[in-house]
């Protein structure tokens, strides 16, 4: 080792103890050999391995152990400690007392310059193996380095610190690594640099260093996309919980371990109420943060063993683990309703929502994963069917419901190709004369085995797997058809097709683009069709909804607003729409002589109506009461059993004729 220059602070590293002895027998040896003094603080064991290798470094040395030509102070670090240390951290003007006092006595002792070792994480722990990155460790290593420093402000002497480099094993040690080193006048690399070495064989070693770098970064950057791949794979991207396929991962070994344990698993599906109307009526990204939000009040009401998951859209899923008491689970439920009937604070927007939750549990009612999740589901659409905002469990009853929707299904779709559907027909009464002058079209199913099976059982189910598009389709042409037929005895008559939210939400323009074209076939004079949709229709429309009724509306198509006053109309609505006629439902018109707030409501409708230059047709009229008080408040038209039940073409065909 070279000899060093007055007040220099030089750092070593190493990886190997008998590295730090060459080295620090070469830095001691030149200092005496020099005609210094050399002081020395290290471990116990340390300090008698470089006593040996200075005795064997000196002629006659070997293994006669002759003494160095000067002697030199060797110091225990555990000694040293309790001298300047207080709470695990390095006291300053201690640290300054005792070993300037060391510095100051060598050199008034010993003629020349000083050379100070130390190995300095012997002198902060007292021991050989101890990391800086432990709890002070890094604030201590620094505080020491920056006193010696101070010390070489007011001594004069050449100082050199050693650190293994297993005080540093992480990549996170990088930053402090740095901070030691700048703290030194100079570095000296560990063990793997030559500094006799060739300028070639440098060269070869730095280009090594480098090739193992870009390596480390190269792999560093390839874990973290892979750690970002499968976050994005097993996470949702907006709320960050699990999703799908994390959920039943997850829902599967929690099944495993009940089942070992003997405990129970319950599974709650949760699904917002109305959610679509705060991204129509807020916007997209508020209704993004609000997910967002329902993400984290749910992780807030469960446990750490419990699991909230995102399946998409406005689905959300809670495992609840090694449950004790069964009442626990409702009791979460409850809570989680109560957490999202609290109001949701939206970037200066306040929304309110609330959920439809349906529970399962294992083992009473499924015993796999599969089964959890369909009775889960089932018990979710239980609770909408309810009337949303509550709980409810899973029953086998739900099951066999189930069952029957699915055979329903499978043979609705059958029943459009074997001919079980027919089209009925119900009148509608101009209510000045009570003539004949318009009909509602209803869909009929002649099931083989069952018989008849009603509307308000197929319908839904209809709607529920797609089959609604269908069947509304034909539903329109044979009921156009039709009307071009009965035109012949009654030029302005015309038939009302329901319009189920399935067949135009699904974007099906190359149909409404053949409505049209029929409907311009069969001559626009008098409206030969009419469509009716329902006020829920009117709540979720988006923009392509818009776009088609629009459409639909500028061929001459007439649009009627359904069951009006059930749902949730509002004048918004009335003027957002281009509608021609509202239907009075028929729940206001059943009790309507015996029931003044009732026949008030109808008053109020009628007038409103009229001023928005609608016209109103009254349904389920019933009794001449009823027709007449309708009558004299001014409604245009009647539809009711007082008038004529739904029946098949020919026999309305037949009434009409003899009308």
């Amino acid at each position: 080792m070279r000899n060093h220059a007055a007040n220099e602070h030089l750092v070593q590293f190493y990886e190997d103890d008998n590295f730090l002895i060459e080295r620090l027998a070469d830095y001691v040896g030149a200092a005496l050999e020099g005609g210094n003094h050399g002081i020395v603080i290290a471990t116990r064991a340390h300090l008698d391995l470089l006593d040996v290798r200075l005795r064997q470094r000196w002629p006659g040395g070997g293994g006669g152990m002759a003494a160095p030509p000067r002697a030199y102070t060797a110091l225990e670090a555990d000694r040293m400690l309790p001298l300047f240390m207080a709470d695990g951290l390095p006291d300053r003007q201690r640290f300054h007392e005792a070993i300037g006092k060391v510095i100051a006595a060598a050199a008034q002792r010993h003629p020349g310059h000083v050379y100070i070792f130390g190995e300095m994480v012997a002198i902060l722990c007292g021991a050989v193996e101890c990391q800086l990155r432990s709890p002070g460790g890094h604030q201590a290593a620094v505080q020491v380095e920056r006193y010696f420093n101070e010390l070489l402000e007011h001594h004069s002497f050449t100082l050199l610190c050693a650190y293994p480099l297993s005080a540093f094993p992480r990549e996170q040690d990088r930053a402090m690594f740095q901070e030691v080193c700048a703290l030194h006048g100079e570095v000296l690399p560990a063990e793997s640099y030559d500094p006799q070495g060739s300028a070639d064989q440098l060269r070869r070693t730095v280009a090594s260093l480098q090739q193992q770098a870009y390596a480390l970064a190269c792999e560093v950057h390839d874990r973290r996309q892979v750690e970002r791949a499968l976050r994005e794979v097993n996470f949702d991207p907006l709320t960050g919980l699990p999703n799908r396929s994390v959920f039943l991962d997850r829902l599967e070994m929690e099944i495993r371990k009940a089942h070992r344990t003997r405990t129970t698993v319950a599974l709650l599906f949760i699904d917002l109420d109305h959610f679509k109307e705060i991204n129509d009526t807020l916007g997209h990204v508020i209704g993004d943060r609000l997910l967002k939000q329902v993400g984290e009040r749910l992780v807030a009401q469960v446990r750490e063993c419990d699991s909230v998951s995102r399946l998409g859209g406005d689905e959300f899923t809670v495992t609840l683990s090694d449950l004790g008491n069964l009442n626990t689970v409702t009791d979460v439920a409850q809570e989680i309703l109560a957490e999202l009937s609290r109001p949701f604070e939206l970037d200066g927007e306040v929304a309110y929502i609330s959920g439809s939750v349906g529970i399962t549990l294992y083992p009473q009612d499924a015993a796999t994963t599969g089964e959890l999740v369909r009775n889960a589901d089932q018990a979710m659409y239980q609770s909408k069917k309810l009337g949303r905002n509550r709980v409810c469990y899973f029953t086998p009853g739900l099951q066999v419901a189930a069952q029957t929707r699915m055979t329903l299904g499978n043979d609705l779709r059958r029943a459009l190709d074997t001919d079980q559907l027919r089209v009925h027909y119900q009148p509608v009464v101009d209510m000045a004369d009570r003539r004949i002058v318009k009909a509602e079209a209803l869909l009929r199913w002649q099931h083989p085995e069952r018989g008849a099976i009603s509307p308000n059982e197929f319908i839904p189910i209809a709607e529920h797997n797609g089959m609604i598009v269908a069947l509304g389709d034909w539903v329109f042409h044979m009921a156009l058809a039709q009307a071009v037929l009965w035109r012949a005895q009654r030029p302005r008559f015309n038939i009302s097709v329901n319009v189920s939210p399935a067949q135009l939400y699904r974007g099906n323009d190359e149909q409404c683009s053949l409505w049209i074209e029929r409907y311009a076939a069969a001559g626009r004079a008098g409206h030969p069709v009419m469509l009716e949709i329902t006020e829920g229709m009117m709540l979720t429309a988006d923009e392509g909804v818009m776009v088609r009724l629009n459409a639909l509306h500028q061929a001459g198509i007439q649009i009627a607003l359904d069951d009006f006053g059930t749902g949730y109309s509002s004048l918004s609505y009335l003027r957002k729409f281009d509608l021609d006629f509202i239907k009075i439902d028929q729940s206001f018109v059943c009790d309507l002589e015996h029931d003044a707030a009732h026949m008030a409501l109808c008053d109020a409708i009628i007038v409103m109506a009229h001023k928005l230059d609608l016209k109103v047709i009254a349904e389920g009229i019933e009794t001449p009461a009823q027709y007449e008080l309708l009558r004299r408040a001014g409604c245009d038209y009647g539809q009711g059993f007082l008038f004529g039940r739904a029946m098949p073409a020919e026999r309305f065909g037949k009434l009409l004729a003899g009308a």
